[in-house]
């Protein structure tokens, strides 16, 4: 019952963070509203908060989730514990934008127990420019930075290293977008207390309104071409192809028989595939093609 109480008290403080990310990207965007939806399935409920059509943000979903049920075999095998049960709470949230000067941008934080005692948190946020704009992914992972050193001086450099590896889509020798921080199985110890890393998450999460809004409403109006916009519907088939392919989230919420709406809202409105597509030599195309790499410091470059 502990366990149970304490996922729900939870779930109870990210329901509050919803709600105030929603309030801030509503007013980043200045025309489109959210529209809300309680789904509820045998394994627990969810709460869906879409926007679509707006002024800067085409399409977006900011979820919350309570599931909890039997730990099958397969997540076992996607998560790495062993147990008989468990309970998740947690946010997802992804922003797919009009303009393709602005960056599509994710974050996700959670918490998850099981039977057996084991407690963690996970999480993270990540930015995936159509065309990548080296100040703004430098004043990011700034900002990523910041938060992380007020818990630990070694959580930036770990998770900015683990966004890479896990953003990182391997049949295209290319990262997924300029990275930022994820993390996973963060579990309280002696270093750092439940009460730290349940901070961090919130943290993160309000940072991740913030941090879009100010993108937006810098980059909103910057003009673009019919070309541009066709590199923006490639870009977003990369992204679809990571979430479906790779995305252990995406699995996990398939196999605990969670809400398919509510998973499949992180792929983009449109996307494109061209057979054996050629950027233009020196183009703005080619250079974000260049800087799709792993382990490069943005801060300082």
């Amino acid at each position: 019952m502990e366990i149970k109480r304490r996922a729900e008290e939870i779930a109870l403080i990210y329901s509050g963070l919803q709600k105030e990310i929603c309030q801030k990207l509503e007013q980043a965007d200045g025309k489109a509203e959210f529209t809300e939806e309680r789904w509820e399935k045998e394994i627990g409920y969810g709460i869906t908060c879409a926007i679509r059509n707006g002024a800067a943000i085409e399409k977006g979903g900011v979820n919350l989730s309570f599931v909890k049920g039997q730990f099958t075999a397969q997540m076992e095998r996607l998560l790495g514990e062993k147990a008989n049960n468990y309970i998740a709470t947690g946010i997802s949230s992804i922003m797919h934008p009009v303009n393709p000067h602005l960056p599509i941008i994710h974050t996700n934080v959670r918490f998850f127990s099981l039977d057996n005692g084991v407690q963690w948190f996970g999480g993270g946020i990540d930015l995936t420019p159509h065309y990548i704009d080296v100040t703004e992914a430098g004043n990011f992972h700034r900002q990523l930075k910041q938060i992380c050193d007020q818990y630990s001086p070694v959580f930036y450099p770990r998770f900015k290293k683990w966004a890479d590896d896990y953003f990182y889509i391997p049949h295209r020798n290319e990262t997924r977008g300029v990275g930022g921080i994820f993390f996973d199985r963060l579990k309280p110890g002696e270093e750092i207390s439940f009460e730290q890393l349940l901070a961090f998450t919130k943290d993160l999460a309000l940072a991740y309104a913030e941090i879009y809004s100010n993108i937006v409403r810098e980059k909103r109006s910057k003009p673009f071409s019919a070309e541009q916009k066709a590199w923006q519907e490639l870009r977003r088939g990369r992204y679809a192809e990571f979430n479906l392919v790779y995305d252990r989230g995406t699995k996990f919420g398939f196999e605990s028989n969670g809400n398919a709406e509510s998973i499949l809202i992180s792929l983009p409105p449109t996307s494109a595939w061209e057979y054996k597509h050629q950027v233009k030599q020196d183009s703005a195309e080619q250079e974000t093609l260049r800087l799709l790499k792993k382990d490069i410091d943005w801060i300082n470059l």
